[in-house]
């Protein structure tokens, strides 16, 4: 089997493929899945087609032996040689868990053993697996709409209900949306038999207990997230960073800088005057002389809700990372006229260097003495009310009993926000402009998952870390799919599952306390980055550009809903919904509890305006750099 390339791509979001069996069957199977100019299919040591879909030379390194092939599709600095090597030695699916968890970077993994057939995406959720039945065979895909579309299976409408919640608790989310296509869980793998007719998982990654000291784990997370740049940056050429002046771009920036990649690096300044991402990115930029640092006009910007009505991204799921779409993509085409290949973010950062202020309910009972000095620290720091915090760390429920109360108060007003920060979650809620059948859908999809629902990790600090590191590589994953798809891949390095290892093995009261901001990525970045770039303990917000967004695109809003797909499946009301578009400056909104609803009828848009298009991921014409 032929690789034009040693390592798997720098890049992210621009390969999909799906999976096939080693049997008779799959030929029919492949027969559905979308062939257009480009697609690739590699074979299975038999011959019959295994792995089918549009990838890049250099995103994706596979090898084959006489019983065995191993492919690596995404970044990943793996060499083929050594790729073989474990090949040669395989003789167990079950034993690539050491390859997997060993690998750097940001890969699905594929085997094929004797016919049998493993797939296994990220543990951070930003590489899914999914499979379906196609012509009476389980076919798996990274890509939960490629599988729909070959099985000739569209939205399911309680599916469609759930994602109305704000916010979707787990395991909800990691449904898929698409009737007749199962969801495999991060950090599980799926396996399919040689003859076709059935899947199973199994799981492969849980997270590390968080009992490191920070002077022990500093330096892990240090190798892990430098590892991480580098591949990315090993290459050469030229790479774009965000440089917002935060710490996690900063310290993503620094680390591009000592590689051999020529750098750039973009700043996109806030509009509120308080703002001052721009002075400390200045700051930062006057350490790198060989950087070329590149400042955006923040008035040229596009605020949020830009262009909703225009969105045809082919994306898999409903995501409210349609809200800042415009924003993300607006100063690409310019970074790649300057020469970039590939643009790195900081984003993850809040998710691995900080974490959650729930672990402070497990450590009031095993600590008491300190948690209660920490959480004097927080109630001052976020002005927490009393009531609220006592209440919330009095609650022992399991997360069973905690979701299972769900059902019965969806309609409820918002509770404080410290409920949810030293909670499971935050309780889940419906608007007034859900339909009662769509309350009905939800309250039977809330009532089945709580029957037999587990927390992620039975502490609840834990848990919430990890539901919030999935929540939000579900949006990256598919602003990565938009990113590849305008031109200029993007990628996130605090997402692999390394550097998130690493920084969760850390003990939480060195991580989150109300003494210091970040301390375990300013541990680690220390040396890498200046002295003076690590000192920054604001942090700045985005809530005038979405404030003056709603208003300005209000009207857009209301071609939303007076043209809605959503009301047309019956789960919202469009007369309320306009009403509010028409009153942009409601109190609640503010809390972007819209979102939500916002982002199903975006994709049910995307969705029509998909099926007149061959496949779900044509590639779009190269955008003209301005």
């Amino acid at each position: 089997m032929a690789t034009s390339h040693d390592h798997a791509a720098a890049g992210g979001g621009s390969a999909y493929f799906a999976v096939l069996p080693d049997c008779e069957g799959a030929l029919t199977a492949a027969r559905r899945l979308p062939d257009h100019p480009g697609t690739r299919t590699l074979p299975h040591p038999s011959g019959r087609p295994w792995i089918t879909g549009h990838w890049a030379d250099d995103e994706c390194v596979a090898v084959a032996t006489r019983r065995a092939a191993l492919a690596v599709i995404g970044c990943c600095p793996v060499r083929a040689d050594d790729l073989r090597r474990h090949a040669d030695r395989l003789t167990d699916l079950s034993r690539l868990t050491d390859l997997a968890r060993s690998l750097p970077g940001s890969f699905h993994l594929v085997a094929s053993l004797d016919g049998d057939v493993q797939i296994r995406g990220t543990a951070s959720g930003l590489r899914l697996v999914f499979h379906a039945d196609v012509a009476g065979v389980q076919v798996a895909a990274c890509d939960a709409s490629l599988l729909a579309h070959a099985a000739g299976t569209g939205p399911d409408p309680r599916e469609v209900a759930v994602r109305l919640l704000w916010p979707v608790p787990h395991p909800l989310y990691e449904s898929s949306v698409w009737q007749g296509v199962s969801a495999v869980a991060p950090g599980e793998a799926l396996h399919l038999p040689a003859d076709g007719r059935t899947a199973r998982t199994s799981r492969w990654w849980s997270p590390p207990e968080p009992v490191r000291p920070l002077a022990q784990g500093a330096p892990l997370v240090r190798q892990a997230l430098s590892d991480a740049v580098d591949a990315r940056t090993r290459q050469g050429g030229v790479v774009s960073c965000d440089l917002s002046g935060g710490l996690d771009s900063t310290s993503v920036c620094f680390l591009a800088d000592r590689s051999p990649a020529r750098v750039v690096a973009s700043t996109w300044p806030g509009r509120d005057p308080a703002d001052d991402d721009l002075e400390w990115a200045k700051r930062a930029a006057a350490h790198m002389p060989d950087v070329e640092h590149v400042v955006w006009d923040a008035h040229a910007s596009p605020l949020v809700y830009t262009d909703l009505l225009g969105i045809d991204d082919p994306m898999d799921e409903p995501t409210i990372g349609v809200m800042d779409r415009a924003r993300v993509l607006h100063h690409l085409p310019p970074l790649r006229a300057r020469g970039s290949r590939l643009h790195l973010t900081g984003i993850g950062g809040d998710h691995v260097a900080w974490c959650s202020e729930a672990y402070y309910h497990r450590l009031l009972r095993r600590r008491p003495l300190f948690a209660l000095g920490r959480l004097r620290g927080f109630k001052a720091l976020f002005d927490w009310p009393l009531p609220g915090m006592a209440r919330a760390l009095a609650d022992s429920r399991s997360y069973a009993r905690w979701l299972a109360t769900a059902p019965g108060r969806l309609r409820e007003p918002l509770p404080a926000t410290v409920t949810g920060t030293l909670g499971w979650s935050a309780p889940p809620r419906l608007f007034d402009w859900a339909t009662e059948d769509a309350a009905v859908l939800v309250r039977d999809a809330l009532t089945e998952a709580a029957a037999g629902a587990r927390p992620l990790h039975p502490d609840r600090g834990l848990h919430t870390d990890l539901e919030a590191l999935r929540t939000c590589t579900r949006i990256v994953r598919q602003w990565d799919t938009m990113a590849a798809r305008a031109g200029l891949p993007m990628a996130s390095p605090f997402f692999d599952d390394r550097v998130i290892e690493a920084s969760l093995a850390v003990r939480p009261a060195d991580r989150v306390t109300p003494w210091a901001y970040k301390p375990l990525l300013t541990a680690a970045m220390r040396g890498i980055v200046p002295d003076e770039c690590l000192r920054r303990t604001s942090k700045a917000q985005a809530s005038m550009d979405a404030a003056d967004g709603l208003r300005r695109h209000r009207g857009d809003l209301l071609a939303l809903w007076e043209d809605s797909h959503l009301a047309r499946m019956g789960l919202v009301d469009a007369h309320a919904l306009c009403d509010l578009a028409r009153r942009p400056n409601s109190p609640g909104l503010k809390d972007a509890i819209l979102y939500s609803t916002i982002a199903c009828e975006v994709w049910l848009r995307s969705q029509a305006r998909s099926r007149t298009r061959a496949t779900p991921h044509t590639p779009a014409p190269e955008a003209d750099a301005p």
